[in-house]
């Protein structure tokens, strides 16, 4: 499989880079790549794979799905979940965490417990290097009861078209660039936050839309939560994220209130947990968020959902990839001339091949899976 530079020697948490430790490669170039890398990796540890196949395809006209690989016993009531890009793009970094844990780790968990690996929760998104689905939709802003009016974001709507104009000519990004630069200024930068990413229902080819119906992800989730999830007892979710905070940190972030009882949960199980609702995060509080919804997936469980948001460039450099590539799904040709570098500007936003960087997210990961199994199997996992 060919990858994006070199390999990287990672030390897992307690040990020296001294030690003789596996390696993790560098993250893949494609979806294409990563996903057989994930399939390979499962099957050599063992898993129970199902793929879950998307009703379109790739830019290379190649076969997206959702692949679940799970291992444990199939009857297992304590479960743990990790899903790897509800934001597309995002599953570059996700995957390879996914991969290298079932290559080298997999032996570490519990013999009670079940550990289900989502690979690609957005394939689409993942494949074509967006951050959004096929519909442009947040997968992250469209977990709403759609029985209900979405809620307005109508400072958003008084700035659509500066943040998405209708051309990425150099004039226009300056002079659009600067219009923001000049709102954030006068409203603070995480009021600014708030407006742009919070989530909005009203421009179809804006940044962070949430969609007019549950999207394809969305549905299927549901369904196979329906399934897989209903006898389970004790559920942990891990939701694998880039794009906040600092480079290299990785933040675990919940959707509840702090006085909540999941978020209780999630405390025990990894102390540090910061709630998006609390003002105490990197994330702005969002609309549709899907880990708010989890004890609709599985309510006879005690669950405990976390984000794991690892941080890579400055919001203003993620804020212009996620710009230029709006532009360019709602203006341009996403297979035209100017469509590469324009997605290789949004994979540099979320997605960091630098070998420190994956170094840090590996150790983070491997320390936020290690406690999950640790508190899922009551004693400290085989090493």
């Amino acid at each position: 499989m060919s990858v994006r530079g070199p390999v990287v020697d990672i030390a897992c948490p307690g040990t020296s880079h001294n030690d003789a430790m596996p390696q993790i490669a560098a993250l893949s170039e494609t979806y294409i790549q990563a996903r057989q890398a994930f399939l390979n990796a499962a099957s050599s540890a063992g898993a129970r794979i199902e793929h879950h196949v998307h009703p379109l395809t790739g830019p290379s006209g190649e076969e997206l799905a959702v692949d679940v690989a799970e291992l444990g016993p199939a009857g297992a009531t304590n479960v743990v979940v990790v899903f790897s890009a509800t934001h597309g793009v995002e599953g570059y970094c996700g995957s390879a965490l996914q991969r290298h844990w079932l290559d080298h780790h997999a032996s570490e968990l519990p013999d009670s417990v079940g550990l289900i690996m989502v690979h690609a929760l957005n394939p689409y998104g993942f494949a074509w290097v967006r951050r959004v689905n096929e519909d442009n939709v947040d997968l992250n802003r469209n977990f709403l009861d759609w029985s209900q009016t979405p809620p307005a974001n109508t400072d958003y709507d008084r700035i659509a078209e500066l943040v998405v104009p209708g051309d990425w000519s150099e004039a226009t990004q300056a002079a659009s660039f600067t219009a923001l630069l000049e709102l954030a200024n006068e409203i603070g930068l995480d009021r600014m936050q708030g407006v742009v990413s919070g989530g909005q229902y009203s421009n179809p080819t804006g940044v962070f839309y949430g969609g007019a119906e549950p999207v394809w992800s969305h549905q299927w989730l549901r369904s196979w939560a329906t399934s897989r999830l209903a006898n389970v007892e004790q559920l942990t979710i891990i939701d694998l994220h880039t794009g906040l905070g600092p480079s290299g940190h990785g933040e675990l972030i919940g959707s509840e209130p702090t006085s909540s009882e999941m978020h209780r949960r999630a405390e025990q199980i990894w102390g540090d947990v910061r709630s998006m609702l609390d003002g105490d995060s990197v994330s702005a509080a969002l609309s549709g968020d899907w880990l708010a919804i989890v004890n609709e997936l599985a309510p006879h469980a005690a669950t405990a959902a976390v984000a794991l948001e690892f941080g890579t460039v400055d919001p203003i450099t993620v804020l212009q990839a996620l710009r230029a590539d709006a532009v360019l799904h709602a203006h341009g040709d996403p297979l035209g001339a100017e469509a590469g570098d324009i997605r290789a500007q949004v994979r540099a936003a979320f997605a960091d091949d630098r070998p420190a960087w994956v170094a840090d997210v590996w150790s983070r990961f491997r320390e936020v899976l290690t406690q999950a199994l640790t508190h899922a199997g009551g004693a400290r996992p085989r090493q």
